[in-house]
């Protein structure tokens, strides 16, 4: 921790002063200001969000829909090795030679957090993720109803809403929102996946794919928006191979509450559409802000109130009736303008310091038509090649956010910062005061008692 950041004894009892102060507010005005905002069930009736988690009609950033393009993410994106149309092939060999060298670097001078059982551990969940299916339409294994000679699930959109929250949440999904496509959100549907393959909306009853395209049916207009956690545990050791293992393993789960999210669909007589490559389908983090899931911040990727941004977020459309949510307002957004933690202990410095977010995207791997704290991918992307060998994690880890809520303090400060935002600042130095965001030792993780997946799944 620099001298910098560092409080002082005496700076340190006036900040705890000013915290008896929070207390006060936010047990009297606080609790006043949320009024009817506290207890506010989610779409379907499930509630599991705390009150000062204000369900609002806009996201606490701002949106163009007019200006807003579907986005070709096989151009435009920097999905996999290699920075693919941002640089020529020659540069795209350097750099994925470059990441060879740096993973046998590392590797060679057994440093911790990328020793052989390291890089052992993460090459196994890499390896089975790769093997397992991914597809747009699904497995298509489930039976059907008609095959017992009945008719689809008949519920109202709100039983069917609450349903597939709860069934979401047995298969794995930590957060489940809905999203409705209509003229405006249908943007943010890709016009082209990864893989260079069309995403059509067509009048047509069942969905399909050939060679060129994947068709979605005008009528399927519901969109299942869902996290996956992360293992703090593990990603407070990035940049690391053991930070990276929790990033695939979660991709990992997440393709298997995609799985079985298709064949409950399908066994109830609807069809449920996924990613069916890494990350496609649409823009994840425009659609978890939408269904209300966090909200986006100076990582350009999406908070949540409960596990901060220690999540991967995937997305499947379906055409069975559902509710939508809401965007939210926790103040996550408002504080990322005070905080900037992020962006200082970012080693390539590739993300924003500006005070507000911008309209202006840095780069075409950025989607235009949205407020947003932009980042520079490029500058992330040659760190991971030419320094790492693995991916970075070191924003997420650092964020006052990704720490879980082990004590009352910590909720009482979430509190705080949504009802409260002119002790943000304060805030931020204590998160320094108190060692928050400091790198963990990688050998000593593998001396842990984990709890599964190295997650406390248990709700706060």
């Amino acid at each position: 921790m620099s001298e910098q950041n560092r409080l002082s004894r005496r700076d340190f009892l006036k900040n705890m002063g000013m915290a008896g102060v929070t207390l006060g507010v936010t047990g009297t005005v606080g609790l006043t200001a949320a009024g009817e905002q506290m207890g506010q069930e989610r779409a379907g009736g499930i509630s599991r969000r705390p009150w000062w988690v204000r369900q609002v009609d806009e996201p606490t950033l701002g949106i163009k829909w007019d200006a807003i393009q579907r986005f070709d993410a096989e151009q435009n994106t920097l999905l996999g090795i290699g920075l693919k149309h941002f640089a020529t092939p020659e540069e795209n060999d350097r750099l994925q030679k470059a990441w060879y060298e740096s993973e046998k670097r590392h590797l060679v001078n057994n440093e911790p957090g990328f020793t052989l059982k390291d890089s052992a551990l993460l090459n196994a969940f890499h390896s089975v993720r790769e093997a397992m299916p991914r597809s747009f339409l699904g497995p298509q294994q489930a039976p059907m109803p008609q095959d017992y000679g009945l008719e689809p699930w008949q519920g109202t959109p709100e039983e069917n809403t609450a349903m597939v929250k709860v069934a979401m949440q047995q298969m794995g999904a930590s957060l489940t929102g809905i999203v409705h496509l209509d003229e405006n959100t249908r943007k943010l549907i890709y016009s082209a996946d990864h893989d260079g393959k069309k995403l059509v909306f067509d009048d047509v009853e069942q969905a399909y794919e050939d060679d060129e395209k994947r068709v979605i049916p005008n009528k399927a207009e519901w969109v299942i928006v869902y996290a996956v956690q992360m293992s703090d545990i593990a990603m407070k050791r990035a940049p690391t191979k053991i930070a990276q293992m929790t990033t695939k393993e979660s991709y990992q789960r997440g393709l298997v509450v995609q799985n079985n999210a298709q064949e409950f669909l399908r066994g109830l007589g609807y069809q449920g559409l996924g990613e069916a490559v890494l990350n496609g389908l649409g823009i994840a983090p425009a659609f978890a802000v939408l269904a209300g899931l966090g909200e986006l911040s100076r990582l350009n990727r999406v908070i949540t109130p409960e596990y901060g941004p220690m999540v991967r977020i995937f997305k499947l459309i379906t055409d069975l009736p559902l509710v939508a949510d809401k965007p939210i307002d926790a103040g996550i957004a408002r504080f990322c303008r005070s905080c900037k933690k992020c962006a200082e202990a970012c080693p390539p410095s590739a993300l924003s310091f500006a005070t507000e977010p911008g309209w202006e995207p840095v780069g075409a791997w950025n989607n235009g038509g949205h407020q947003a704290w932009f980042e520079d991918s490029l500058r992330c992307k040659r760190y991971w090649y030419e320094e790492l060998g693995t991916n970075c994690g070191i924003c997420f880890s650092v964020c006052p956010f990704s720490k879980r809520n082990k004590s009352f303090m910590h909720d009482l400060i979430r509190m705080q910062i949504s009802q409260v935002p002119f002790l943000d600042e304060m805030t931020r130095n204590m998160d320094d005061a108190f060692g928050y965001g400091i790198q963990k030792d990688p050998e000593a993780w593998w001396t842990l008692d984990l709890p599964e997946y190295g997650i406390n799944t248990e709700k706060d």
